[in-house]
């Protein structure tokens, strides 16, 4: 692409017909738009396969956290492959006071895998090697979100989130203490129709 550049430099600057001049032209403001969409990309902008760190300092929910980078930066991410119970559900509130147990004023890795259309990163968050994500699934405070996990989460992480799923759901851990226990998005949608 660099030599492409150059050769409709060197058209633009030298070319006596009009159309080799426009196409120089054409090709250049494309290579600038390029070069420019890449390299601006603003504090606090987050991008799918990028990872930051920080401390989280606050806990929205069982599956969103803030986290607070070393440039003072803050990123709302909602938690990979799971979703938690509505804070207004049955265990809404015990899945955000889990979260905050594990996370809060701690430091954490994040890495997006996404950004949903909040503008919120979609992120694996692991404290000290330890999975969060699975860790809220592992005590019953959030379901394997298999309808987005099968697109994009790996098959090892996919079975042992749904082995962790089903291990708390027979311990009736968590939310499975309710064997009627509705998923978040099952409630969404009722909310949704009401």
């Amino acid at each position: 692409m660099k030599q492409k550049n150059q050769r409709a430099l060197i058209n633009l600057l030298t070319a006596r017909s009009w159309p080799a001049r426009i196409s120089a032209i054409v090709i250049l403001s494309i290579a600038a738009v390029t070069w420019w969409n890449e390299s601006t990309v603003s504090p606090g902008q987050l991008a799918k396969g990028s990872s930051i760190e920080g401390q989280v300092v606050a806990v929205a929910d069982g599956d969103t956290i803030t986290l607070l980078d070393a440039n003072k930066q803050q990123y709302k991410l909602r938690l990979a492959y799971i979703d938690a119970p509505e804070k207004a559900m049955p265990f809404g509130q015990a899945a955000k006071i889990h979260l905050s147990d594990l996370v809060f004023k701690q430091n954490v890795s994040a890495q997006i895998d996404d950004v949903d259309r909040y503008g919120r990163g979609v992120a694996r968050i692991s404290k000290n090697q330890q999975d969060i994500n699975l860790a809220q699934v592992n005590a019953g405070f959030a379901w394997h979100y298999t309808t987005y996990a099968k697109k994009a989460q790996p098959t090892a992480d996919f079975a042992d989130y749904a082995n962790a799923q089903h291990a708390a759901k027979s311990a009736r851990l968590g939310l499975w203490q309710d064997p009627q226990a509705m998923p978040p998005w099952d409630w969404r949608k009722a909310k949704r129709s009401e």
